[in-house]
Parts: C-alpha cells; structure tokens; sequence
C-alpha cells in the first residue's frame, strides 16, 4: 500500500517497496516442486505438457510460474511460498497487538476504531491467502465487467480443477504489468495514455458504485497493459464488498463533490461512516466546503493524493469510525491512484472521479423505484423520529423526572391528608396511625424532589 502512496515516503523508499510487488528473492524450484504436486494432488506431468522452474516473477506471499497445459493453453501457476502463512501471523498478531495497545491508550485511536480496522484488515489478509475464495473473487469481477461492457478491461480465466487452497492456475495474461511497462506507454500518445487512465478509474468506480464488488489491491504489479490497447487485472485476494445502502451513499457522496454541495456531501458522510457522539454537523459541513473549494478545480495531479490525506484529517478531527468495508473501498481508490499517475503522470484523478461519479450516480438514480415514484406522483417518506440515540436519551431523561416530580408532589399531599386525618387506630394518646404515616411520607417527598433537581441539573450539565 505504501509503495502507491509517493507525496507519503521518498521516492528511494517507494521504489523498494514496489520491487515487494513482484520482485523478491524466489524460492528455489526444489522447495517450490513438491508443494505444487502436493496443493494439485498429482504428478506434474497429469496436468502441464511443460512448467518453467524459473519464476516469471516472486512476491513476499507467493510466486508464480510459466506453464503449459496438456491442450497447449499457456498458463500462469501462482504458488504460495511453503513458509508464508506462519509469517503472515506472525504479522498479523503484531498488528492486532499494536492496534490494541493504539486503541486503549489514544483517543484518535478508540475514535477511528483502529482496533476494528486491524481485524477487519486482518480478516481480509486471511482470505487472501486462500486461494478457494480468490477463484470466487475472479467469477464475481469478470461477471461485473461483463455486466458492465463499457471498458476493455480483462479477467484472466482460472482452472478450479487444478486449483487449491494454497495453489491457483489461470489463463496467462498477454502484456505487461504497469510496473514495468514503461517502454510500451512511452511509446503512447497522450491522449492514449489518458484513454487507459480513465478506463481504470472509471472501471474500479462503476465496481464499487454500481455493483458492490470490487478489486481491493490495484496496485501497480497488478494491472497489466494488453496487446490490444486494454487492460489486465491479477491478484484477486483482496476483493471488497459494499451493501447497497453504502453503494449509494458512497455515490453520492461523489456526486456532492461534482455538484459543490457541501451539505450533501456531509450528509453522505455521516451515512456512510455514522454519527459520533456530540458530533457538530454545521463545523463538519464547514471543514467539508473548505475541501470542495480547495479541489475543485483539479488542475494538479498530486491534488488527489493531497485530497486522500485532507480526507482523512477530517476523519480524525471530527471522531468519526471507520467500517471496514469502507476502509477497503478507500484503500481500492487510492491505491489505484498510484497507477493511474504511473499510466498518466499529468491525469487529473480528482476532475475525472467527479465526473465518473456524477455519470454513475445519475444512471443508478434513474433506475431506481425512488425515481418512478416520483414522476407518478406516488413517493411517500418514512421518518425514524428516533433515530438517534442522543434524542432517547433526551426523551428518556425527560420521562424519569416527570415521574420523579409527579411521585413528590404525590408524597407531599398524601402527607397533608393524612396529618389532618383523625382516622385510624391510635398509637399513642392523640396520635392516630394514618397521622403517623403522613409525618414519614415528607421525608420521602423530599428525597424525590432532590432527585429530581439532580436530574435537572445532571441534564443542564451534559447539554
């Protein structure tokens, strides 16, 4: 992730990372043999007419290979390295650690709900290293993007027969990874290279906006650039998915953005993450207009990185939680943003988000029942009075000192009536039982009406 992420770290630091990609130290064939025999189930020879002992390229998880089927269908076999699930927990357990450790000792932490973001992140690293749900993950993108036909954009085939937990076999991609394409964009004309820039960013955002499901890890390693002018996807671990609630909210959050309505986008905000405690709508809306106005014109490509960290200050400072599946959504946009800069240094992220988003939002709002409604004249709205908790809490609080005043009040002309009764039998000479009872109850008249005044003044404190 930070290997994306150029206005965070130096460029020498960048580049390391990125050599993490696709670029570390293989496993030597021998160890990485028998563990594909073992995670296939069978001899080499039952499946491919040829494999290549030498990786095509090696990642810190796994490495993949260059084969050939018995039909003569080249193929990519991609491996987990023997050793990489121990060291992926023991990662993971530092990170949950530290995140517990984060949460209990600093408010920006318990505010951003950085332990749930470590196990929702670590949950997702998990299902990444099993390859059985990375070969679903592939079905549902190819299905979108065919749903979709609007962008070149490829999904190899996989091989489920050949596959396993720890193994998976797909169609080979023609092209090269965006990492290590620079020769084939070099040789691209502007508009061309704008062309791929905007297909990327417009695909991820019609699969996080319109269908819910989304490549989570579209880094630089992960695109390839295709013979035929289109592009490429791997590595589908890290696949996010979002409700359809929080589909729509997200697309309008992007539309506000289009439209400067700061109001709007707020609100989409607030949906899409929840309101804290004691949260100040018009200082969030304030913050959010500043945003609009600082970007709006998009005219520098680094503003989209700049807009990714102001975002995220913002999230900070007004205490907000992060969900996961939001996490992940933000995390599919601005790693993608490093390749879209490494495709295009001069595109303009943050100008075409806005108007992909504006385009998307529009076509999901004209097919939605909301829409027919109102051109027939038959929308209604339902309102949760309610909703919030602070407003129960109100009603709550209001409720338990009306009933504590009505109890005293209660008490006290009890205790009159029963002071001036002459009812009842006598328990001393001239003093009756129920005059006895009506010298008590003021006592408990008085321990209400203090706690009603503690009420008051306890609620007058909070606000």
């Amino acid at each position: 992730m930070l290997s994306t992420r150029r206005n965070v770290l130096p460029p020498a630091y960048v580049h390391e990372l990125e050599l993490l990609q696709t670029q570390v130290s293989p496993e030597p064939w021998s160890v990485i043999e028998p563990a594909i025999i073992e995670r296939m189930g069978r001899p080499l020879s039952d499946v491919f007419s040829r494999i290549d002992a030498t990786p095509l390229a090696a990642a810190s998880v796994a490495q993949v290979h260059e084969a050939t089927l018995l039909d003569g269908t080249d193929v990519i076999v991609k491996v987990q390295r023997p050793k990489a699930l121990n060291q992926v927990n023991q990662d993971l357990d530092i990170i949950l650690r530290l995140a517990s450790w984060l949460n209990k000792t600093t408010v920006w932490g318990q505010d951003l709900g950085i332990e749930k973001l470590a196990k929702g992140f670590a949950n997702s690293l998990e299902e990444e290293l099993d390859y059985r749900i990375e070969l679903g993950n592939m079905r549902a993108i190819e299905d979108s993007l065919r749903r979709s036909g609007k962008f070149s954009v490829t999904v190899p085939h996989s091989y489920p027969e050949f596959s396993s937990e720890r193994l998976l076999i797909m169609d080979k991609l023609p092209g090269r990874p965006v990492s290590s394409a620079g020769k084939i964009l070099a040789e691209l004309s502007d508009k061309e290279r704008k062309g791929l820039a905007t297909t990327l960013l417009g695909a991820t955002l019609e699969q996080i906006i319109t269908d819910g499901v989304f490549h989570a890890d579209l880094h630089s390693g992960n695109i390839f650039i295709m013979p035929d002018g289109g592009l490429g996807l791997l590595d589908f671990g890290a696949v996010g998915r979002l409700d359809p609630g929080t589909q729509t909210a997200l697309g309008l959050m992007l539309y506000s953005i289009d439209q400067n309505d700061s109001a709007g986008a707020t609100d989409s905000i607030i949906e899409l993450l929840g309101r804290p405690e004691n949260l100040d709508d018009r200082a969030v809306e304030r913050a959010v207009g500043e945003l609009l106005t600082r970007y709006g014109g998009g005219s520098q490509s680094y503003d989209g990185q700049k807009l990714f960290d102001d975002l995220f200050n913002l999230v900070l400072a007004h205490r907000f939680s992060v969900p996961a599946p939001i996490s992940a959504a933000f995390r599919a946009l601005a790693s993608v943003e490093g390749a879209l800069l490494v495709i295009d240094p001069t595109f303009d992220v943050v100008a075409v988000a806005r108007n992909e988003g504006n385009r998307l939002m529009r076509s999901k709002l004209k097919s939605t029942k909301i829409t027919e409604d109102l051109e027939q004249g038959r929308f209604s709205m339902n309102m949760r009075v309610l909703e919030n908790p602070s407003d129960r809490r109100f009603l709550t609080s209001l409720f338990q000192q009306l009933i504590v005043a009505v109890l005293a009040g209660a008490a006290v002309l009890g205790s009159i009536m029963l002071i001036t009764s002459e009812e009842g039998p006598l328990l001393t000479e001239g003093i009756h039982l129920y005059a006895f009872f009506g010298f008590v109850l003021p006592f408990g008249g008085f321990v209400l009406s203090m706690r009603s005044l503690m009420l008051v003044f306890k609620r007058g404190v909070d606000g």
